[in-house]
């Protein structure tokens, strides 16, 4: 490993990685300090503080003489004590899909709402929730162009974010905006829905610069299921 960057945070980077990849998977244990040592070949003060950097975080718990425990394989998990909707919806006792739609760059004007955040070109990919087989949630996602492995195919395998988290996007901060809006006819089709209504939730996800790395509008038919915010203790 190289030594001209602060050790205890190349260690505390590559366990997170590991934690993402599913190399350590949550509810885990990590290997012990010693087995840590050796495999980055570092002292146990270095393995400390990188475990203790990560316990800061909540991705990992120590506990004397018991060991370290994996919590969490979120990307984002520092940024909210907010359990995500989907989870809430995964957890319920309906039937959960979600469908990528489509991925593709677009050319973008002064007109569009991403417009501010990525020029002229951006990545676009569409998805659908749906709860017990009627469509529920439609999201619009725009990525920076350049990114690797934003497809369809990854889309279905990992989640957004992680796949921001390798691209070296590292997320600070995310901004929820949530507004009443009346739905067009081709809202209502992509709905499968006679409701004039429906909720709009509009994100920006910041890096540690202040930049917009993702804008993503999401029209939620609220009318079949509330929109809910269960939060951890």
């Amino acid at each position: 490993m190289k030594k001209t960057r602060v050790l205890y945070l190349e260690v505390a980077e590559k366990i997170k990685e590991d934690i993402f990849s599913g190399t350590y998977p949550v509810g885990t244990m990590l290997p012990t300090e010693t087995e840590l040592e050796q495999l980055f070949n570092v002292s146990k003060i270095t393995v400390r503080k990188a475990i203790e950097l990560l316990a800061a975080d909540e991705y990992v718990e120590k506990k004397s003489g018991k060991g370290t425990t994996v919590l969490s394989e979120r990307p984002y998990n520092k940024l909210s004590k907010a359990i995500s909707f989907t989870q809430i919806l995964e957890n319920s006792n309906l039937a959960v899909k979600k469908v990528i739609l489509d991925v593709k760059k677009v050319a973008l004007t002064d007109k569009d709402n991403a417009f501010k955040y990525f020029g002229s070109e951006a990545i676009c990919f569409q998805r659908m929730y749906s709860l017990d087989g009627k469509p529920y949630i439609y999201f619009t996602h725009y990525l920076p162009t350049g990114l690797k492995r934003v497809t369809k195919e990854a889309l279905e395998q990992e989640s957004l974010y992680r796949i921001l988290y390798q691209n070296e996007l590292d997320i600070e901060r995310f901004m929820d905006d949530f507004v009443a809006i009346a739905l067009t006819p081709e809202e209502q089709t992509l709905l499968q829905t006679e409701e004039q209504l429906a909720l709009k939730r509009i994100r920006k996800s910041y890096d540690y610069n202040g930049k917009v790395i993702e804008y993503s509008e999401g029209l939620y038919n609220t009318s079949d299921h509330a929109y809910q915010i269960e939060y951890e203790t």
